[in-house]
């Protein structure tokens, strides 16, 4: 038998732009369902949401009047519960995890206590850095602004974290929210995507370097229902977890959208992360706050 074909789409994508954009979060989803079930999902979905529409997308089942076939949707009697996946992406807090290396712990201090302790001038940093990604930045004004952080802040935690940020490139999240979704199914899949100018040739040929996926085709979601369907999902989820982030979180929507969300996505936002984890990860986090006495 051939590899599973999983289909997949985005929301959010503003490339390697990660400050300053439409948008702060990057939702990537992927499902595997099959053409019969997506046609009839999205049959179901036209008909609860009277929409005329020949494509189906996300923004017709996030309009209020249309909450049920949402809840439907996301919920244990529609089709995607156990056959979908869902990487978030909280974009400010991708550029300092990446600017740290990928440590954590230091990313997450800066995230969570940057702008209280660093004042205005931790935004203006992070934008320069973003700008410097990009090929439309100076290094030397990245250098300037860091060199009067650590200085202004020197001895403190803030300080020498501030010291071990080093610039990137390619910041763009989707191929990591790809590679996640990708390793969520046991064993190599086949993967069909909405047509993506941010997966480049180069992209694509990093994601068939690894082990997880065999081939990745590009369509109009107009012709396969599967991607039309992912659509859906990415961008319920992105307007679920945007909406949490800014301190308006749903508590219906986010915990029928917890079981699909990659326990690895890259969030930084501890309130509403909670809200969007498994309910056993919400489950175990809340017995490790307990015992810190948080």
């Amino acid at each position: 038998m051939p590899p599973p074909e999983i289909a997949c789409d985005e929301s959010g994508s503003e490339g390697e732009k990660l400050l300053g954009g439409t948008t702060d979060v990057f939702a990537h989803a992927a499902l595997d369902l099959d053409r019969a079930t997506a046609a009839a999902c999205i049959d179901e979905v036209r008909v609860g949401t009277r929409s005329p529409a020949t494509e189906c997308k996300a923004s017709v089942v996030l309009r209020e009047r249309n909450r049920r076939v949402l809840v439907w949707l996301l919920g244990p009697d529609g089709p995607l519960l156990g056959h979908g996946h869902v990487h978030l992406t909280e974009k400010a807090y991708h550029l300092v995890h990446r600017l740290t290396g990928g440590e954590t712990v230091t990313a997450r201090l800066l995230h969570e206590h940057g702008t209280a302790t660093l004042g205005p001038a931790w935004r203006d940093l992070l934008l320069a850095h973003n700008d410097l990604a990009r090929d439309r930045g100076d290094g030397d004004l990245v250098a300037a602004l860091t060199r009067h952080l650590v200085e202004r802040h020197a001895g403190t935690p803030a300080g020498l974290a501030l010291a071990t940020l080093q610039p990137v490139t390619d910041v763009d999240p989707i191929l990591g929210a790809l590679s996640a979704n990708v390793a969520h199914w046991p064993g190599p899949v086949r993967v069909v995507h909405d047509e993506q100018r941010a997966l480049t040739p180069a992209r694509v040929r990093a994601l068939l370097s690894g082990r997880g996926v065999v081939s990745i085709r590009f369509v109009d979601s107009m012709d396969d229902p599967r991607v039309q369907v992912a659509d859906l999902l990415a961008g319920a989820a992105r307007r679920i977890a945007a909406d949490a982030l800014h301190g308006h979180a749903d508590l219906e929507l986010c915990t029928l959208l917890a079981p699909y969300v990659d326990r690895g996505s890259c969030w930084g936002d501890p309130v509403s992360g909670a809200l969007l984890q498994p309910a056993a990860s919400r489950s175990r986090a809340n017995s490790a706050a307990s015992v810190a006495g948080v």
